[in-house]
């Protein structure tokens, strides 16, 4: 007899590893940025803009997925550790434009001992890093696409 409660299992949930491997990695990542003095989402939006050197605010937010409820406090604990300069665009004050400054810019080669360390901490081959990466972006593109 087929149990019609199945799908309500911890064990039969999707969510459930995904968010469960989100925190583990997160907290593996937490001596690493320590050490940087950031927390995880402030490194997140370091890595965004050490590639892109400088953004606006909605692009940061659509990158990282957060709401500007989010970013904001970031970008101003950012900005008084001297990492970021933030202005409004002279052809539209609404739009927040975020900078990278040199000290920011600087932080960059002690970060790079980040995910050399995470690397370290699990024993995935190559190959199964790479699935599980595509996999997780396929997740992540079709939500932000609205495909279902």
């Amino acid at each position: 007899m087929k149990d019609k409660y199945a799908s309500l299992r911890l064990k039969n949930q999707l969510c459930f590893p995904l968010y469960a491997v989100s925190n583990l990695i997160t907290r593996k990542y937490k001596p690493l940025l320590d050490k940087l003095d950031l927390t995880y989402t402030q490194y997140i939006v370091m890595m965004v803009l050490w590639e892109e050197k400088q953004v606006n605010e909605k692009f940061l937010c659509e990158a990282l997925c957060l709401g500007t409820n989010t970013v904001t406090p970031l970008l101003k604990k950012l900005q008084a550790k001297g990492y970021i300069d933030k202005t409004k665009d002279s052809s539209d004050e609404r739009n927040i434009v975020i900078t990278l400054t040199e000290k920011g810019d600087a932080l960059k080669d002690k970060a790079l001992c980040v995910p050399e360390g995470i690397a370290q901490e699990f024993s995935l081959t190559p190959e199964e890093a790479a699935a599980l990466y595509k996999t997780l972006y396929k997740i992540l593109d079709q939500s932000r696409s609205g495909i279902k």
